[in-house]
């Protein structure tokens, strides 16, 4: 079984995007120097609006998720897995992690990609608060 699904975020002027262990997307739109994990603001949903098909997959330690950001045409691929620790319950964040930690925020542990792995050309170009990004989440057994 897959199930997929798909949200918008935008840019920010404040992006660093430099944390080494996790990303994040949020329904916020703003941006603080600490947020240095967030890629995307003003997102369409967050962990508590994913749908119950996806939650049931994504609550299982072998499902595998993949996370696709897209640009402006450039793409980047970022994929982890599920667990039964996932609540996906925040209301505001999805956060996606290289760790096994889990809380209310958490989509996905064991990311193979965190803030500071995605390319210098797409964060640029996520500096700027016009510029939307389409995201597809997909989480499937393995």
């Amino acid at each position: 079984m897959r199930v997929e699904e798909y949200l918008e975020a935008y840019g920010n002027r404040g992006m660093r995007a430099s944390h080494p262990v996790s990303f994040e997307f949020t329904k916020d739109d703003y941006l603080t120097s600490r947020g240095d994990c967030i890629i995307g603001v003003r997102a369409s949903k967050s962990a508590a609006d994913l749908p119950g098909d996806f939650r049931t997959l994504a609550q299982r330690d072998a499902a595998v998720i993949r996370v696709v950001v897209e640009v402006d045409g450039l793409a980047e691929t970022a994929t982890g897995k599920g667990s039964k620790g996932l609540t996906l319950t925040h209301p505001h964040d999805m956060v996606f992690r290289k760790s096994m930690f889990t809380c209310a925020r958490t989509v996905m542990v064991s990311s193979d990609m965190a803030a500071s792995d995605f390319s210098r050309r797409m964060i640029q170009m996520l500096r700027d608060p016009r510029q939307k990004m389409s995201i597809t989440l997909t989480v499937e057994r393995s």
